[in-house]
């Protein structure tokens, strides 16, 4: 059997795709990463390759590492 999806649900499938795409493409390209394999990516399914564009592209989960003086570091004598 085939059944038909009502228009509604395909606009808003639509409109989530692209949106998707939309940001992964520009935020990509701000920061020097693969835009368009990430546009395209964004447009197949949703919401996974925004959660791998933020995972391992912005590393947003990473800790940011305190940066540890060393005490034998010469730098401070310039």
């Amino acid at each position: 059997m085939i059944k038909e999806h009502p228009l509604f649900t395909i606009i808003v499938v639509v409109s989530i795709l692209l949106l998707q795409s939309i940001y992964l493409f520009l935020d990509a390209r701000k920061r020097s990463h693969n835009y368009w394999l990430w546009g395209i990516v964004g447009l197949i399914q949703a919401p996974m390759p925004t959660l791998f564009y933020l995972i391992f592209v912005r590393k947003i989960l990473h800790k940011k590492n305190k940066k540890v003086e060393d005490p034998n570091d010469d730098d401070s004598y310039h």
